[in-house]
């Protein structure tokens, strides 16, 4: 009995293969099922309870203090 390596070895790839695509394949389902279930339990929050901007006083304060933390840093 004359065993042809090039044959089994062609076998023994498309088994591996084939593995690795139903592995892959069932991860992306698994992915997808558990995207579902966290969206559907866990929604992103509607746009009322997101802060909205802050006012102009408020940008100027922030500008003001992170001047004063350059200039300081600077100096010093």
């Amino acid at each position: 009995m004359e065993v042809n390596l090039v044959v089994e070895g062609l076998k023994f790839m498309m088994v591996g293969m084939g593995i690795v695509f139903t592995f892959l394949v069932l991860l992306v389902i698994c992915m997808n099922l558990m995207s579902r279930a966290i969206n559907r339990y866990f929604p992103e929050p509607n746009q009322a309870t997101i802060p909205k901007e802050s006012s102009r006083a408020e940008q100027l304060k922030k500008v003001a203090a992170i001047a004063g933390a350059i200039h300081h840093n600077k100096r010093g």
